[in-house]
């Protein structure tokens, strides 16, 4: 496995792009990285440190993009996204101006900062606005798409990258444009995203050795590409989402969505973060925290278990 996370995946190809286009800005709200070292240096005009002020680090982003530049706006998950709601409201969702928003760690990826620093409303936040695409990255090869595809963009592109290194679930050639990927094939689908499809992965494996055929699908872009989203389920017998992230707006409800609006009956099962466990104060592993909201790798092995035996004793 490579010792490179996705942020300085995400942030090497930025650096390229900026060496070809030119006209990259970054906006940090006082966020650094390995990978932002040379871009701070090579263009020091280019880098912008706005400090712990996130609401202004969109604007500063906002009217640069007015100018015709390629701008991202970076920091911690939360706070580049809960604390700025509003200017993102404005500026994205009405007003329509294309930023890249770059979130840090999704879910608990800031493990030993405590639940200021966990992102598990993010998602549900971000997907409310108009005129936003979220892109939940769950490796280095989707992080160097999602960089790419960045300065493409006629909207604002919310990107929900991790700062743990994670082994590549894809090669380079992958082509992402359709929003999710089949990365196991099975009777029954475990559907995640971001750093979690990786645990479902090793849930999946798990469940084969028990002689059950579970799949994987990993879903990264919202809102969600139905059409080839419909495609992925169509044989499956069962779905289970997986998210670290609180139930209200996450994965499960947004996959429950487009089953109920397409009226297709399937069952469901979300495994996600319970809201009447509330915010954890506990310091430690991410499994840890994983283990206290009942989403870590055993939770999800028994919940999945049990919810497919529930189905074979109906048949």
């Amino acid at each position: 496995m490579s010792n490179k996370t996705e942020r300085d995946a995400f942030w090497d190809q930025v650096y390229n792009i900026q060496k070809k286009d030119g006209n990259v800005v970054i906006v940090s709200a006082d966020m650094g990285a390995p990978a932002l070292d040379r871009f701070r240096h090579d263009f020091p005009h280019r880098f912008i440190n706005a400090g712990i002020a996130e609401q202004n680090a969109i604007l500063i982003s906002s009217g640069l993009a007015l100018t015709g530049q390629k701008v991202f706006a970076y920091a911690i998950a939360p706070f580049i996204t809960l604390r700025c709601i509003e200017q993102t409201r404005v500026n994205s969702g009405i007003m329509n101006i294309p930023i890249t928003i770059v979130g840090v760690s999704g879910g608990f990826g800031y493990v030993d900062a405590g639940p200021t620093h966990h992102s598990t409303e993010d998602l549900a936040m971000m997907r409310a606005i108009p005129h936003i695409t979220i892109q939940s990255v769950s490796d280095n090869n989707m992080a160097i798409f999602a960089a790419q595809r960045a300065v493409l963009m006629n909207n604002t592109y919310y990107v929900r990258l991790d700062r743990q290194p994670f082994p590549d679930l894809y090669t380079k050639a992958e082509d992402f444009s359709k929003g999710c990927s089949v990365l196991r094939k099975g009777d029954f689908y475990i559907i995640a995203t971001g750093n979690m499809t990786h645990l479902a992965c090793q849930a999946a494996d798990i469940l084969k050795q028990r002689n059950l055929n579970v799949g994987v699908i990993d879903l990264y872009e919202f809102p969600i590409l139905e059409n080839n989203f419909i495609e992925a389920i169509f044989d499956a017998e069962k779905l289970i989402t997986l998210e670290e992230h609180f139930y209200p707006g996450g994965l499960g409800g947004m996959v429950a969505e487009v089953l109920m609006d397409r009226q297709i009956f399937k069952p469901l099962k979300r495994i996600a973060l319970p809201v009447e466990k509330g915010y954890c104060y506990e310091y430690g592993a991410r499994e840890s925290l994983q283990k206290y909201y009942g989403v870590d790798l055993q939770s999800v092995v028994a919940k999945t278990e049990a919810f497919i035996a529930k189905k074979l004793a109906h048949a």
